[in-house]
C-alpha cells in the first residue's frame, strides 16, 4: 500500500498480546487490529517499543508481520520496527516486511555502541540504499542513547527514502527545532510519540502522533488530532483532560521506568484484548496491581466526530 506523504493522524504503536514468553495471543492480536482500524487508525506501527519488539525471538516478530497483513490487508498502511544493533539483522527483517505487505519501515538509532551524529547519518547513508520501503526515524534517546539532532534529521530528509521522524522525547523545543530544520522538505512527517503533548504540537507543524495510549482508546485520539487540526480548542481541551487521565492511570503501579507500558498492556487487556502477559524482562502485573490500574484509567468519552 502506498504511503501518503507527509502522512496524517493517529498511527498507534500496537501491543503485541503474548500468552506466554514466546507466543503470540493470536485471537487477541487480531482483535486489537480490527479495532484500532475501527478506531480511525491512519496506520499501524507494529514491533515498535509499545510491541515489545527487543524483547520478542526473531521467529515470533516474523509471525507478528505476517498476522498483521493477513488482518489488515490494504485497508491502512503497516509500518514495521527494524531498529537492532545489528545492521545485517535490520536490513533482513526490512525485506521480510516488504516481503509480508508492509508499507513502510521505521528505525531508532542503533543500541548499545554510543555514535556520534556523523556515525549515525553515514550509517543511514549505507542502510537506506538498501532497504525495500520508505524508512520513519524515531527518536528515542531514553532507549537508544542518541538524540537524533535536528540538523541530522535535516540531513536525513535529503535522502530518497526517508519520509518522516516520530519523536519520543517529549521535549517540545526539540520538536520545534526539527519543524524548522526540515522546512524545505514539506512530504517530510513529523510525529508526535509522547501523547501528553500531541495536541499542542499539531498546531506546530506535527503531523500525527504515534501515542501509546492510543491501543487503548483509539478513536479518543483520533478525536484530539481532528480536534487540534480543526482548531476546536474546547473539543480539545476536553478530551485533553481524559487523555492525560489515561496517562497518568497508566503510570499507577510501579516505577516509571516499566510501569508506562505494563500498565498500558494491563488496561488494554481489562478491555478484552490480551492477558496482560509481558515479554521479557518486564513481568506481568498481579491481580491487586491490575485492579488498581482498572480503577485508575478513565472510561471512553463518546466520540465527537
Amino acid at each position: 500500500m502506498t504511503l501518503p506523504r507527509p502522512i496524517h493522524g493517529i498511527i498507534p504503536p500496537v501491543l503485541t498480546p503474548l500468552l506466554d514468553r514466546d507466543t503470540l495471543d493470536v485471537p487477541a492480536f487480531e482483535r486489537l487490529l480490527e479495532y484500532l482500524i475501527a478506531g480511525r487508525a491512519s496506520a499501524l506501527f507494529i514491533l515498535g517499543s509499545t510491541g515489545e519488539a527487543p524483547g520478542l525471538t526473531d521467529r515470533l516478530r516474523r509471525e507478528v508481520m505476517d498476522r498483521a497483513h493477513a488482518v489488515v490487508g490494504n485497508r491502512v498502511p503497516i509500518l514495521v520496527g527494524i531498529t537492532d544493533p545489528s545492521f545485517v539483522d535490520s536490513l533482513d527483517t526490512a525485506e521480510y516486511a516488504a516481503r509480508a505487505g508492509a508499507s513502510g519501515l521505521v528505525l531508532s538509532p542503533p543500541f548499545y555502541y554510543l555514535l556520534s551524529q556523523a556515525s549515525f547519518l553515514g550509517y543511514l547513508e549505507r542502510l537506506t540504499p538498501l532497504l525495500p520501503l520508505p524508512l520513519y526515524l524515531y527518536n528515542m534517546p531514553n532507549f537508544t542513547k542518541l538524540v537524533i539532532a535536528p540538523e541530522t534529521v535535516r540531513a536525513a530528509a535529503s535522502l530518497p527514502n526517508v519520509y518522516g521522524l516520530k519523536d519520543s522525547s517529549g521535549d517540545k523545543d526539540y520538536f520545534r527545532a526539527c519543524r524548522d530544520a526540515v522546512a524545505g522538505f514539506p512530504d517530510f512527517a513529523l510525529l508526535v510519540g509522547v501523547e501528553e503533548i500531541l495536541a499542542e504540537m499539531v498546531p506546530e507543524g506535527a503531523h500525527g502522533g504515534v501515542c501509546g495510549g492510543s491501543n487503548l482508546y483509539p478513536a479518543l485520539y483520533a478525536d484530539l488530532y481532528d480536534a487540534a487540526a480543526c482548531g476546536d480548542k474546547a473539543t480539545v481541551q476536553r478530551l485533553q483532560k481524559v487523555v492525560l487521565a489515561i496517562s497518568e492511570g497508566i503510570y499507577t503501579v510501579g516505577d516509571r521506568t516499566s510501569s508506562y507500558l505494563r500498565g498500558l498492556k494491563t488496561a488494554v487487556s481489562l478491555i478484552g484484548y490480551g492477558n496482560g502477559v509481558m515479554a521479557e524482562p518486564y513481568s506481568s502485573l498481579t491481580v491487586e496491581e491490575r485492579e488498581q490500574i482498572r480503577l485508575a484509567i478513565p472510561e471512553r468519552p463518546a466520540p465527537v466526530y
